[in-house]
């Protein structure tokens, strides 16, 4: 199976945006980048009031070529947040890599030689901020940055590009982290927002960094977080447009007895049991996604890359599919809900692991995917309208950002979410503790 592996979850307190009231959201009250106080570098538009604004695309990341799998593996395994293997990671994690390593690069080869990952989150990133430049002069310019959490451009590498683009360093400046997992969880999310703050802290924070001068530390990059968004209207959408796209595949007479399959990366019950939100967020999608498909078509929601021994949040989607077949439910549509992209998990472990296994039970190729969002129209607009109204309300992060998992005793968390939270205007600080 694939090797973005566990996910491990984190805080956002889901206010019921899965239903029909808005979320409660922080307000930030502050200015960027005051043109009375700093020097605006040469990357400043003087004719928007608040621009320049960084918008950096937060994901897992994939190796682009074979060549890359190695450190891929290698980083991935390192995180304690996504893959946690207790007092022995610095002894496990490298082990497990080197082992896995020549797998993972055949499954790799076999989807082109590496993952497409970097091209569709640069390519979302940028026609989205295009749309931002004319729906939001006033943070306008927006400039695109993709920072992934074990492949390149890794995290310390999008924020030297923001140095050198003239944010922080006493110029000021805004930066949006956009995460690219709609469904929050500490293992995806929460896992790139400390690294986030891990290299703001060595990079602009004097208790840090004993380069940095108190003009400096003033003029630093002020952050906002989108951490979450399962259930906004232009994703729903997207998925919807996809979804239903296969289904004409289908002879019109069968098609609403086709079983949609949602299918999500799976977690660790240990995070599931600790309070992670990631199984209602992803649940919260799909019921949005049927809802605005009309509730034509039976369904189910799946987990999938599960690893190792432990036990995993199920049912697999391996096993669903397999068992749907050789019950003789035969068409069906699987629908990678959790990823906004293609990747190996959809690329090699559904097309050519799952769909593979459901042929040679006798599906005779009735069981199909939904194409992933990649560089649906609909999907770009719904980026720009979730960014450009983040943008126009000065919002923080959500109010679920600052709630930690009941059972979370990660110091870095919190005091991640300290920092990110600290932004703004807070309403209620106890929300981190």
């Amino acid at each position: 199976m694939s090797v973005q592996r566990p996910l491990q979850a984190l805080t956002k307190r889901a206010s019921p945006s899965h239903l029909q009231h808005k979320p409660r959201i922080w307000q930030s009250h502050r200015t960027f980048a005051t043109p009375g106080t700093v020097v605006p570098p040469v990357t400043q538009n003087n004719t928007s009031s608040k621009g320049p604004t960084a918008m950096v695309f937060m994901n897992m990341g994939g190796p682009a070529t074979t060549d890359e799998v190695s450190g891929f593996l290698s980083r991935l395994f390192a995180d304690a947040d996504l893959i946690p293997l207790g007092p022995l990671q610095n002894y496990l994690g490298p082990l497990i890599s080197r082992r896995r390593t020549p797998k993972i690069k055949k499954q790799y080869a076999n989807i082109g030689g590496g993952s497409p990952i970097r091209k569709w989150s640069e390519y979302q990133a940028e026609e989205m901020c295009k749309i931002l430049d004319q729906t939001n002069p006033e943070t306008a310019p927006h400039k695109p940055y993709v920072a992934f959490r074990y492949a390149n451009p890794l995290t310390e590498e999008m924020y030297g590009r923001l140095l050198e683009d003239g944010f922080g360093k006493g110029r000021g400046g805004r930066a949006v982290a956009f995460t690219q997992y709609p469904q929050y969880s500490c293992s995806t999310t929460g896992s790139s927002l400390n690294e986030l703050w891990k290299w703001r802290q060595r990079l602009e924070s004097p208790k840090r960094n004993e380069n940095i001068g108190a003009a400096e530390a003033e003029g630093s990059i002020k952050w906002s977080v989108i951490d979450r968004w399962p259930t906004h209207s232009g994703l729903v959408d997207a998925f919807a447009e996809n979804i239903t796209a296969a289904l004409e595949t289908y002879p019109e007479e069968i098609r609403d007895s086709v079983v949609l399959i949602y299918s999500a990366h799976s977690l660790p019950m240990s995070v599931v049991n600790r309070g992670d939100p990631y199984p209602a967020e992803v649940a919260a999608t799909v019921w949005a996604v049927q809802q605005r498909l009309g509730h034509k078509n039976a369904y189910r929601l799946s987990w999938q890359s599960q690893v190792g021994p432990s036990a995993w949040l199920g049912a697999q989607t391996s096993d669903t599919v397999n068992n749907f077949v050789k019950k003789g439910q035969k068409d069906l549509v699987l629908i990678p809900i959790a990823f906004t992209s293609d990747h190996i998990e959809t690329l090699f472990e559904i097309d050519q692991e799952v769909i593979h296994e459901a042929n040679e039970l006798g599906a005779e190729g009735r069981v199909r995917r939904a194409e992933s969002l990649n560089g649906s129209p609909t999907f770009i607009k719904a980026l720009a309208n979730l960014a450009g109204t983040h943008l126009a309300n000065d919002e923080v992060c959500s109010r679920q950002m600052g709630l930690r998992c009941p059972g979370c005793k990660s110091e870095r968390c919190l005091e991640s979410k300290r920092f990110f939270m600290g932004q703004g205007v807070q309403g209620n600080a106890a929300l981190t503790l």
